[in-house]
């Protein structure tokens, strides 16, 4: 039932939302101005302003400590939301995600060459906030990722090796292990980030098949890579499969895994293999990869029927379309002409590439039906980075995300009495405006297709936008 505009009350939350958006042209038009302007002296306002990160330099300390192999940092980003039709209600919600992080090179650290490519990671997570997914009423395709694992939750703490020379190949092997998220290392899509819908960045269809991926499960185990070329790598995982590792209680901190029944722990076994070539004059980085997954968890089928693991085969076609050259500094100087004069000459020089373009993106994945909600499910999207003169780092993406559901889930729906799942899709268009290099505001719009798949809940329109900020 819809809201009628009477009833629709605005929150303080959104009247700081269209606030923000209200003043994103004057930072935009601040951070080009400033760029214009060349100062010898820049004050101490316009340095941070210019900066990395939104704390500063911490008077130099930061510096020296990156010098020694030691970074610090820490982000904050924010989903502002309303569902504005459709769904269960038409409601605002805010949910926020605080993460810091820690990087150590070992090399840096003890000026030793012998632990150069040895690197140890950490990071833990604090997520709060009632969001605006309860009021859409889709379980696979959320608008917003940050109701996963909410309060706070240790994430990783592990050690990497990646040889800095091996047969005469560089970065040939790499080790890691420790308290590990797979899905940072496994079907890793950066172009995917930058969209709100939980599908779509983080979970890409799989955590609807019952084998939990995204930012909140960690546990025991480690990977290794070879890269025996630039352009091909193959690597596999080992982890410990833990069920409900991703409840908000447990905080991340099941080190022993599933404590009220060991006995229900299993294995957590990946695999990925794929190309990565630089094509044509402009170099378009691509990337062309296969993956298996292998969750060892006990399971029934949509009949009740038992089995030991669910598994899952994955594809990536991901690949930048266009890549605009950026022409370097002319060079000039002065030659003799007559062995008396002089006159200027300008000397052209090479085209420089740059990040900026047109990206594409896209996963494919299939799963057993019997046992698993999306036998199949993809999503797409393209991503254009500095399309606006003058914003090269802003970027404007759109993306559509798609779930069948499984017919065996759909005869056990039928003869339950009820409602059937039949498919569940969105489509997303985003534009991140980069106010200057650690704060960002990215106005969004998601229309959810069907939510949880039953048709009984009208398609949900929601509009808001994201603040992030790195410190």
């Amino acid at each position: 039932m819809k809201t009628k505009p009477n009833d629709i009350k605005i929150s303080w939350p959104l009247w700081i939302s269209l606030a923000v958006l209200l003043l994103i042209p004057t930072f935009g038009f601040a951070q080009t101005t400033t760029n214009q302007i060349v100062k010898k002296d820049l004050s101490v306002v316009e340095q941070w302003w210019n900066g990395k990160y939104a704390t500063g330099n911490w008077f130099g300390a930061r510096d020296v400590l990156e010098d020694h192999g030691v970074r610090l940092s820490g982000e904050w980003k924010a989903n502002l939301l309303w569902n504005v039709d459709g769904g269960l209600k038409q409601r605002f919600g805010y949910d926020d995600e605080w993460k810091i992080r820690l990087n150590i090179d070992f090399a840096k650290l003890t000026r030793a060459d012998v632990l150069k490519g040895l690197t140890f990671y950490t990071d833990l997570r604090y997520r709060g906030g009632a969001g605006v997914n309860q009021w859409v009423g889709s379980n696979n395709f959320q608008p917003s990722t940050f109701q996963g694992g909410r309060l706070w939750r240790f994430l990783n703490a592990y050690l990497t090796y990646t040889t800095p020379e091996l047969f005469g190949i560089k970065d040939f092997l790499t080790l890691s292990g420790g308290w590990q998220d797979p899905t940072d290392l496994f079907l890793n899509q950066p172009q995917s980030k930058l969209f709100l819908n939980n599908s779509i960045t983080s979970s890409k269809g799989i955590n609807a098949d019952g084998i939990p991926w995204g930012s909140t499960y960690s546990a025991w185990g480690g990977y290794t890579k070879i890269k025996p070329v630039d352009w091909y790598y193959a690597q596999a995982g080992l982890y410990l499969a833990i069920p409900f590792a991703t409840d908000t209680n447990d905080h991340g901190l099941d080190f022993a895994g599933y404590g009220p029944n060991p006995n229900l722990n299993g294995l957590y076994f990946l695999a990925e293999t794929g190309f990565t070539p630089n094509i044509g004059p402009s170099k378009l980085p691509g990337k062309y990869s296969a993956g298996y997954i292998y969750w060892g968890v006990e399971n029934k089928s949509f009949y009740g029927v038992p089995y030991d693991q669910k598994e899952l085969v994955y594809f990536q076609v991901d690949q930048q379309l266009y890549r605009p050259s950026t022409p370097r500094p002319a060079v000039s100087g002065k030659i003799s002409s007559d062995g008396k004069s002089s006159k200027e000459v300008v000397t052209a020089a090479n085209a420089k590439l740059t990040d900026k373009g047109l990206y594409f993106f896209s996963v494919f994945n299939v799963a057993p039906s019997y046992n698993c909600a999306f036998p199949f499910y993809f999503h797409t999207g393209l991503v254009y980075k500095g399309l606006i003169p003058t914003r090269d780092h802003d970027q404007i993406g759109v993306a559509f995300a798609y779930g069948d559901y499984s017919y065996n889930l759909q005869q056990s729906q039928i003869s339950a009495g009820k409602a059937v799942q039949t498919y569940e899709a969105v489509l997303e268009f985003d534009y991140r405006v980069q106010i200057n290099q650690w704060a960002y505001c990215q106005p969004s719009l998601q229309y959810i297709i069907r939510p949880n798949g039953t048709g009984v809940t009208q398609n949900a329109t929601v509009i808001g936008f994201q603040l992030g900020v790195n410190f």
